[in-house]
């Protein structure tokens, strides 16, 4: 049986862990405190209280990592918001963090990395952005995603693959609750960038069934209605107060291109119209 550990089950680990242990795959599964440990073993998951730090970084990663052929970083991205500016970075550096990790990995049984990144390195523009476009950031977060990336993209003793995930929409994460009721929005004709979970753990799934390794996929649905109409709708739908928009200043934004990954991948989207 194919082990896998997955490093954060919060909003995507933990389904994904579930997804996985029905396909017939071994689950090694961590969180940042054992307060969840009822919760993952009551579901299969072999728990692990894991806090990435910067320094005394001591936790069970051995027994974590030991006889998984693949590991999927997923820290949530509320970890990665901490790290929005430099005023605390010598603290919360994600980078440190994983750099932290890479020993550990080194000097287990995984041969495969899976690192959930974000189109947030793309930074901004008006065009359409696919895997070849260069990457430039203007968060601390997209910073220190892109330098994960390169971390972890140019170790040589394990293959890599680099998953940008658009906006994650599903459970607890409604995009009629995103910007009901707000006043003068910016960016009314910025294309939308968003995933559904369902499509997040099906392609996770394909990546790992096709070895599809030392390469980065973008990944957001093909469906990229304006920011205006997409929003409105949604809201309008849930019966809440649409969000208006400022129309004064020109909108800026990018949009994402799958293409390469249903190409890949072979991959349908199961919920294309978000």
């Amino acid at each position: 049986m194919t082990q896998i550990s997955i490093l954060g089950c919060g909003w995507l680990g933990l389904p994904l862990a579930k997804a996985l242990l029905e396909k017939g795959y071994s689950v090694k599964g961590s969180t940042t405190t054992i307060d969840k440990k009822e919760l993952l073993e009551n579901a299969g998951i072999t728990h692990y209280p894991i806090a990435l730090e910067v320094e005394n970084f001591s936790p069970p990663v051995d027994a974590f990592l030991d006889r998984s052929q693949t590991l999927i970083i997923a820290i949530p991205p509320k970890l990665r918001g901490k790290n929005k500016d430099y005023s605390d970075a010598p603290n919360t550096s994600f980078v440190q963090k994983i750099k932290n990790l890479v020993p550990f990995i080194e000097k287990t049984s995984v041969a495969n990395v899976l690192f959930i990144s974000s189109t947030a390195v793309y930074g901004e523009g008006n065009e359409t952005i696919d895997e070849n476009a260069v990457p430039n950031p203007v968060t601390e977060s997209g910073k220190q995603l892109l330098e994960i990336e390169q971390l972890l993209l140019s170790n040589t003793h394990f293959k890599t693959t680099i998953l940008r995930f658009g906006g994650l929409i599903g459970p607890d994460r409604n995009p009629a609750r995103f910007l009901a009721g707000k006043e003068n929005v910016p960016n009314p004709d910025a294309p939308v960038n968003l995933i559904h979970l369902e499509d997040c753990i099906g392609i996770i799934h394909k990546i790992i069934t096709t070895d599809c390794w030392n390469t980065t996929l973008n990944a957001a649905s093909p469906f990229h209605p304006s920011r205006k109409v997409y929003y409105t709708q949604k809201a309008l739908d849930e019966n809440l107060v649409p969000p208006s928009f400022n129309e004064d200043a020109p909108s800026v934004g990018k949009t994402i291109s799958s293409e390469h990954l249903i190409r890949v991948l072979n991959y349908t989207f199961k919920k294309p119209q978000l």
